[in-house]
């Protein structure tokens, strides 16, 4: 019963995860001054969930963690403002189907800062992953080579990536602990960006751009992270892996029922393989990555 619990909220988090994208592209502000109201609503919110549940944070392990974490907290930032630009410049759809491709961008760097050996099936899942991203680009360029809403797909799945492997640095804190202190950094950082590189004064969001800015950041950042962490220590790595791909397929759906986006047959079959090519990658590539997509998910 208490693992269909879990499953139950893990369900509901991922549901939540894959609404982003609808709300995102309702809100007219530019993507900076969105992620500075999400990151500062998400760290209040949850700051509230540690005083309601009497929950102390381990300062000694924080500050012993706070060089990673500020780097962290500045690859989170530039994670979500390339995502919410790439809604912006393309569908949610594809939007989301290059973001996914995170791990990808793991496996490829992961030789490189942790030594790791380069298996067969994680070669296959990458090939696979890259041919449909080249796919996705394909049917979106009309020629003219990587269209904006790529780069910045792409350019969102490589902060993820480094939002992925930053956090296997990571000691001695909770997931809620190290997303509360990583929002909270990003929160700071995306201030001091906001203020001294905009040349206007920032804009008040007022009447639906408000209603909807709290919702991303109390529902999409603390409510969802909330649901996902207290399901996490029930559930193993496997299923978590699994089971996040709620988050892509939902997307899609919603974006079809809400946005009128249509994918055509050649654009599915290049989500199928970016998808499928990830999702090989995690099952077969081995239990590394795996556990740190886990880790990712844990400072979302």
């Amino acid at each position: 019963m208490q693992a269909v619990k879990a499953e139950l909220k893990l369900i509901m988090a991922m549901l939540i995860f894959g609404s982003i994208g609808i709300f995102v592209k309702a809100i007219n502000l530019p993507s900076v001054e969105i992620v500075l109201l999400r990151t500062i609503i998400g760290s209040i919110f949850l700051a509230i969930i540690f005083l309601f549940t009497g929950q102390i944070m381990n300062i000694k392990a924080i500050i012993g963690n706070l060089p990673i974490l500020i780097i962290v907290g500045i690859f989170l930032g530039g994670n979500w403002v390339f995502l919410f630009k790439a809604y912006n410049h393309t569908t949610v759809s594809i939007a989301t189907l290059l973001y996914y491709s995170a791990p990808i961008m793991v496996f490829l760097l992961s030789p490189i800062i942790f030594k790791e050996k380069l298996t067969s099936h994680k070669i296959i899942g990458a090939i696979i992953t890259i041919i449909g991203m080249v796919v996705i680009n394909g049917i979106n360029s009309d020629g003219q080579g990587l269209s904006l809403g790529i780069i910045y797909g792409l350019l969102s799945a490589l902060f993820y990536g480094l939002v992925m492997i930053t956090n296997k640095f990571i000691k001695n804190l909770s997931g809620l602990e190290s997303s509360f202190i990583q929002l909270l950094i990003a929160a700071i950082i995306m201030i001091i960006y906001t203020l001294s590189t905009s040349e206007s004064a920032l804009q008040i969001p007022s009447g639906y751009d408000l209603i909807w800015v709290v919702i991303l950041g109390v529902v999409h950042t603390g409510i969802a992270c909330y649901l996902y962490f207290s399901s996490m220590q029930e559930l193993p790595s496997q299923t978590i892996a699994i089971m996040s791909y709620i988050d892509p397929a939902s997307a899609l759906i919603f974006s079809a029922i809400f946005l009128g986006e249509r994918l055509s047959m050649i654009q599915i079959l290049g989500a199928l393989m970016i998808l499928g090519g990830t999702a090989y990658n995690q099952l077969y590539g081995g239990q590394t990555l795996t556990n740190d997509v886990k880790g990712l998910k844990e400072s979302l």
